[in-house]
């Protein structure tokens, strides 16, 4: 999202006066929340992660990065359908995600598979699942005893 003008005017002045974060742009309805940049961030990446693992050609990458541990764009493209300009594009975005690394070998450029936004992103859809599992059996409970 590009920022309006008026977004950049506000921007600019937050970062300039410490003064002007407001309380209430930290607390919400029950008080002050824990560490709202953080959550945003953490929030953030868990939606690239999601967004990049949208598209069935990344997670084939994925899923052959895994299997070969490091591979070239050139590599991967001889294995799937698709060309290596194109390949390139989505390791770029897996990069972007923090799915994958890129390291240069000379002229190749390598590419292998950082497990940690995965991990993150699986432990954020643990304790998603977890909520939801609380919540069907207090209804569960709720109807039983009804």
């Amino acid at each position: 999202m590009i920022p309006e003008p008026s977004d950049r005017a506000g921007d600019e002045s937050a970062e300039s006066s410490p003064a002007s974060s407001s309380p209430s742009a930290s607390s919400g309805p029950s008080g002050p929340s824990a560490s709202p940049a953080s959550s945003a961030s953490s929030l953030s990446s868990t939606d690239s992660v999601i967004g990049a693992l949208a598209e069935p050609t990344r997670r084939r990458l994925l899923d052959l990065l895994a299997e070969q541990g490091e591979a070239t764009a050139t590599a991967l493209a001889a294995r799937l359908p698709v060309s290596r300009q194109a390949i390139v594009k989505h390791l770029t975005v897996l990069e972007a995600a923090g799915l994958v690394s890129a390291s240069r070998v000379g002229r190749e450029v390598r590419y292998a598979v950082r497990p940690a936004a995965l991990d993150a992103t699986a432990r954020w859809m643990s304790a998603l699942a977890a909520d939801w599992d609380r919540r069907l059996a207090d209804i569960k409970r709720i109807a039983e005893d009804g």
